[in-house]
């Protein structure tokens, strides 16, 4: 039986709204995809290790060793709940992976 017109137009609605959201998402990303990953990666490998602070030192040093905008990097995750290092790895990055889907 096929899908009512109201049904297929809400789910259309839906899609639509969702893929804005993304593209506002990724538009606000404060850095490359490539840059993103190379973070995540990087948290990934070193909390297992290390383990977390509390703090964003891991990321801090990441930024600043590559020379990246710390304010704006840091301001982009505490609107991502991104507060210390475990969070970059559980919260943004998951959100990030959200916003690139297509």
């Amino acid at each position: 039986m096929p899908e009512r017109p109201d049904k297929q137009r809400r789910k259309e609605m839906l899609r639509q709204v969702r893929e804005r959201q993304r593209a506002e998402a990724r538009a606000a990303l404060p850095l490359p995809d490539d840059q993103l990953r190379a973070l995540f990666d990087m948290l990934d490998g070193e909390l297992p290790t290390r383990g977390c602070d509390q703090t964003r030192g891991l990321t801090q040093g990441f930024l600043e060793q590559r020379g990246l905008p710390l304010e704006a990097v840091l301001s982009w995750l505490d609107d991502n709940g991104g507060f210390c290092d475990c969070e970059i790895l559980a919260n943004v990055e998951e959100r990030w992976l959200d916003c690139r889907e297509v």
